[in-house]
Order: structure tokens, then C-alpha cells, then sequence
């Protein structure tokens, strides 16, 4: 393993006195990223119904695409020959790719895992496909991503302490490839990040000893992975508490795969900086929306005369022209405009919510204020 020192892209510019929540910057090829940071997800070089410039219209910092999907169809050989994901989806922005690792554990059935990696069969047409660790980080190479993952295993909710044991041993010996390929890449050195994955399960001790191991092999930046893959609430915050304090001071924190609003703001105050999650444009396909009193299904019946927007007061296209009322109408005529403008505002609420935490870091007043957001929120 090269000991060339990995660069300091991230820097801490304010911490809030009661909770370990920060603000910072992250530096990557395609522009600064500021945290805490949601980034909306676009599975397949897109995030749903949603076009590039209404990205950017409601704040989107950086978008997070998959390396398997990706590989699957177009394959990331296409996608380089394009110029890279950024030309061929049109995003000049930063992109976080995850590794497939996360599909190790939701396509279990079509794979086998094997120390070297994992064997897939296509779901999309049968398809032998092989990644491992080298293969995953090619793939995020081709695709041109500014922060990429490196491939571990998730092991599900509920797992034996044997199955975590081996779980974590796999994750570190992928880790340690992982870091060797894209240093011999070079391209830490060209500013393009890779991120370490802690697992561990429930087992609190697996969690310390894979992020020491993590810390050991040297990253750009840490993830909390193996979280709400079926846990209870409860367990789930209680797994990030107790990994975020483990990495580093000076490197960004992810959360993969989380959450709700009130998840998000406690685990900001846990000293995590950046998160994902498929939840608002997923919820709008379901009718749903995210306000501060919580969420609304405007499919129901009470919206049928309702003039007011989703959210007053906040800045979206959707908020800004539509009504309740109008939503409705869109979701009982089964009209594909319904969930785009759903979708919309969902996101911004997320991005808008994430905004204002920095901003109550930067104030001093982050614990009060996320305090008295997630009473309302929650109707208490």
C-alpha cells in the first residue's frame, strides 16, 4: 500500500457548541460543495422527472448515480466514450457515485459472493456480470465521478455476529484494493475522491474495529453504510451516533441511504455531513408530499378545495403557482404532471431544510432551532 498522502479537499468552517454538527466545504473536480448537503438521487444518469436546470433552480449541489444500473445499461464504456456522466447527462456539477455495493445486498438472489467480488445475473436480461473492488472503481472511472465509492458488503438487518464478522473482513481487504487502484490512478492527485464504507451491522465493537481499519488503509472521506436496511428507527440513529464520533475530525461523513426530515436534522447533530435518499421523489410517485407539520397525501379528499401551495412561503415552481386543490386534480386524472411538481418540491424541501441547518451552524443556534423543527414536524 503507497503512503502518498491523500489531499485535504474538506474543511470545517463553523461547529455548532451544544451538538457535534458542522458546517464545511467540500473541493472536488466539478465545483464546492457545501454541508450538510442532501443530494438527490439519480439512479439511472437521471433523477426522475426531473430536468437539469430544475436541479439547479432548487439548489442541487451534487447528484448521486449508480455504478451498477450504470454498467448494466448504457455500460460505462458508452458513457466514457460520451465524455463522461456529466457531458451525457448534461450536469456540470459534482457527482457521487455508490459502488454497487448496495446491491449486493437488495439483488441477493441474483448474485454469488466470493472473495474476489460478486457475480451477478443481469436482472434486466440474465447477464453474467462480475464486480469487484478494481472492477467497481473502473466503472466510477470511466462515468468521471468526483466522489466514488468503494465497493463493500452490506449485510442485512438482523445478521449473525459471524455473518458482520465476515462482512467486515471483505469490506477492508476491498477497501485496501480499492485505495491502490485509484492511487495508482492518480487521480486522488487530480482531486477526484474515493470514500471508505464503515459496516459492522448492530455489533458496536465490528463498527469501531472497520473504521479504525478504514482510517488505517486512508480515504478522502468516510460513509456509515449498513443502515436502514431493515432496523428499527431506533437502532439506525443509534448506529450513527455511535460511528460518526469514530471517523475523522477533518473528513467528510456521509450517511448512505437516509432518511426523513427529523432523521436527517439528528443526524447532523451526530457530526454527519452529506446523505442521500431515494424518499421525496419516491413519496411524490405515491402522492405525498413533505411539509413542516409533516407529510400530506394530497390525493386525499380534505385537498379537494384547498387554494393554499404545499408549503407557504417556500420558493419552488410548485409552491409558487400551484394549489393543493390543482395537485389533486392531477393525481384523480392520473395526469404524469402530478409527481413531477410533487417531486419538485419534495426535493426542495429536503435541500431548502439542509440550507437552513448550515445556516443555524453557522448562527450558533443549530441545536434549539433542529430541536423546535422536529416538534412541529412530528405534531408534538
Amino acid at each position: 500500500m503507497s503512503n502518498n498522502p491523500i489531499p485535504k479537499n474538506f474543511s470545517v468552517c463553523a461547529k455548532d457548541n451544544k451538538t457535534q454538527a458542522r458546517a464545511g466545504k467540500i473541493k472536488t473536480p466539478h465545483g464546492v460543495i457545501q454541508t450538510p448537503v442532501f443530494m438527490p438521487v439519480g439512479t439511472q444518469a437521471t433523477v426522475k422527472g426531473m430536468l437539469p436546470k430544475d436541479l439547479k433552480e432548487i439548489g442541487s449541489q451534487v447528484i448521486l448515480s449508480n455504478t451498477y444500473h450504470l454498467n448494466l445499461r448504457p455500460k460505462s464504456e458508452l458513457i466514457a466514450k460520451m465524455g463522461g456522466l456529466h457531458n451525457f447527462m448534461n450536469w456540470d456539477q459534482p457527482i457521487l457515485t455508490d459502488s454497487g455495493g448496495f446491491q449486493v445486498f437488495s439483488l441477493a438472489k441474483l448474485r454469488k459472493l466470493t472473495e474476489e467480488g460478486v457475480h451477478f445475473r443481469s436482472h434486466i436480461n440474465g447477464e453474467k456480470v462480475f464486480l469487484g473492488p478494481k472492477e467497481s472503481l473502473q466503472i466510477q472511472a470511466n462515468l468521471g465521478s468526483d466522489i466514488a465509492m468503494v465497493l463493500d458488503e452490506c449485510p442485512p438487518a438482523g445478521c449473525s455476529r459471524k455473518d458482520a464478522i465476515h462482512a467486515n473482513r471483505r469490506t477492508l481487504d476491498w477497501a485496501k484494493v480499492s485505495k491502490q487502484f485509484w492511487q495508482d490512478k492518480g487521480l486522488f492527485e487530480q482531486g477526484y475522491h474515493v470514500f471508505g464504507i464503515v459496516q459492522g451491522s448492530t455489533y458496536d465493537d465490528l463498527r469501531k474495529t472497520c473504521a479504525e481499519g478504514l482510517q488505517e488503509i486512508g480515504f478522502s472521506g468516510y460513509a456509515i453504510g449498513g443502515v436502514s436496511v431493515g432496523e428499527p428507527e431506533e437502532e439506525l440513529l443509534r448506529q450513527v451516533e455511535w460511528t460518526a464520533p469514530l471517523l475523522p475530525q477533518d473528513q467528510a461523513r456521509y450517511t448512505m441511504g437516509v432518511g426523513t426530515p427529523d432523521q436527517l436534522l439528528k443526524m447532523i447533530g451526530f457530526g454527519v455531513d452529506m446523505f442521500d435518499c431515494v424518499m421525496p421523489s419516491r413519496m411524490a410517485r405515491h402522492n405525498t408530499a413533505f411539509t413542516s407539520k409533516g407529510r400530506i397525501n394530497l390525493k386525499n379528499v380534505q385537498f379537494k378545495y384547498d387554494e393554499s401551495s404545499i408549503e407557504e412561503g417556500l420558493d419552488n415552481y410548485t409552491c409558487k403557482n400551484f394549489s393543493r386543490a390543482y395537485l389533486r386534480h392531477l393525481i384523480v386524472a392520473g395526469e404524469m404532471l402530478a409527481p413531477i411538481l410533487i417531486t419538485l418540491h419534495n426535493l426542495h424541501f429536503f435541500i431548502h431544510l439542509l440550507n437552513q441547518a448550515r445556516l443555524h451552524i453557522i448562527e450558533g443556534d443549530f441545536d434549539s432551532w433542529s430541536k423546535d423543527w422536529i416538534k412541529t414536524y412530528q405534531g408534538i
